[in-house]
């Protein structure tokens, strides 16, 4: 591995355990930086350097970058077609792991401080109206009132995403003891390891009742019985367990939301879940989980909610993340002038 690729790891390192930045973030970097590491290797070795010492001798491994370096590796990006959105990541990636070269001592200066990239073409994100977002909880009931398990799960789920505006990772990673049923609220845990408490509203908690109450239990009964294991709160039987339990062995009582073969439900799941179900919903824009995200945010500040108190809600860390719902209200508006007023 090259010093540049050994000083990526130690920094990829640093945001997963100290930084306790989340998987999917780590990736991102990653991918980021061995894309960089991979096109310094193609460079003159004056563009990319390794330094056998830090700049205050302690012994180590360090790795010098140069600002045209990172310039030509954005300019290589641009003329293959990557999207401004790309190269804007590829930018922040880049100073961040400069920037933390130079302050562990691994590199002489900051070669990403004068960084620039082209800001990315800012979207509206999807947001749903009140009555579609009505009209598929509506269906989701109903489809829910059998008591069928996976029903009341995917009714639950779906509540559970718009009443408190969760990521998916936040759902799916929800155990039983993160639930205040009693006071309506729910424990998760955002970016950045950062742990917010944030309310539910009253069919929310209906759906989540009936889940909890009816379909968990189902749901655990059914893999135990595929996996001819006891269901749990049983008595521990005989019976093996197949190949396909000891890969996904069953949930003893952790997480919230399961999936078919007693594990924890995961992310995939929830997006075909939800994609499904916004096939039919006139708008365009990903039809992912994030919609319900995006819409309850929206419907927040439509409803008069402080911004600085949806922010918290949502759990971002910058105001100006959350500001992107103020301008869906201002775009709705303008959408309904242009409907309503005789003179639009």
């Amino acid at each position: 591995m090259s010093p540049l690729g050994a000083a990526i790891e130690e920094y990829l390192a640093h945001l997963r355990d100290e930084r306790r930045y989340s998987v999917h973030t780590v990736a991102a970097y990653a991918a980021d930086l061995n894309d960089l590491a991979r096109f310094a290797d193609t460079r003159d070795a004056a563009t990319a350097t390794a330094v056998a010492q830090p700049a205050d001798d302690r012994p180590g491994l360090g790795a010098e970058l140069e600002l045209a370096l990172l310039r030509d590796w954005l300019w290589d990006g641009d003329q293959r077609g990557l999207a401004r959105a790309t190269l804007a990541r590829r930018a922040a990636s880049a100073r961040g792991f400069a920037a933390w070269l130079a302050t562990s001592g691994r590199a002489t200066s900051d070669a990403g401080a004068r960084l620039r990239a082209p800001k990315p073409q800012r979207t509206l994100p999807r947001v749903l109206t009140r009555d579609a977002a009505d009209g598929l909880l509506a269906e989701l009931e109903q489809a829910a009132a059998e008591g069928e398990p996976n029903a009341l799960r995917d009714h639950a789920v779906v509540e559970l995403l718009y009443a408190a505006a969760l990521r998916v990772s936040e759902l799916v990673g929800l155990d039983l003891d993160d639930l205040d049923r009693s006071n309506r609220t729910v424990r998760v845990l955002g970016k950045g390891a950062k742990e917010r408490v944030v309310p539910y509203g009253v069919p929310a908690a209906h759906a989540l009742d009936r889940y909890l109450e009816i379909g968990r239990p189902a749901l655990l009964a059914r893999a135990a019985a595929r996996a001819e294991l006891p269901a749990a709160g049983s008595p521990a039987g005989g019976g093996r367990r197949t190949a396909s339990a000891r890969r996904t062995p069953l949930d003893r009582g952790h997480a919230v939301f399961l999936g078919a073969r007693g594990g924890r439900l995961n992310a995939r799941s929830v997006h075909r879940l939800v994609a499904g179900l916004l096939a039919e919903v006139p708008g365009g824009g990903p039809a992912g989980p994030h919609a319900f995200r995006h819409t309850a945010a929206t419907h927040l500040l439509d409803g008069g909610a402080e911004l600085r108190a949806v922010q918290e809600f949502l759990g971002h860390a910058s105001l100006g993340t959350t500001q992107i719902y103020t301008h869906v209200s201002a775009e709705r508006l303008k959408q309904s002038y242009r409907t309503a007023h005789p003179r639009a």
